[in-house]
């Protein structure tokens, strides 16, 4: 394998992790939403007071921060556009260089 079918390989992988721990994220909120509810209201745990509502509420809230990084951050902000903002900057970056030599030489 060359190193760009190495590169383009190693990002898909990585991809697929990222959304692979989300399907865990999203099973393991389940779960343990249904075991808080159950030790709360069931088992009588913490009564009178519902506090499982709060940690899943907080629960849900970091699933759908995750998910957003995943699948829509990191959708358009990945390697390859990384690489187009690098190149975008060390263009301008060349053409001030270049504009500060044009003054110095006519001055």
């Amino acid at each position: 394998m060359d190193k760009e079918q190495q590169e383009l390989y190693e990002n898909a992988r990585r991809r697929l992790r990222q959304k692979k721990r989300v399907y865990f994220h999203f099973v393991l909120l389940i779960i343990g939403s249904l075991f808080l509810f159950i030790s709360n209201i069931y088992l009588g745990y913490g009564l009178p007071n519902h506090w499982y509502i709060w940690v899943v509420t907080l629960w849900v809230f970091l699933f759908v921060l995750h998910f957003i990084k995943v699948f829509i951050t990191d959708r358009f902000m990945n390697k390859e556009w990384e690489h187009e903002q690098i190149a975008r900057l060390v263009e301008k970056q060349q053409q001030r260089i270049e504009a500060l030599k044009s003054k110095i030489q006519n001055p």
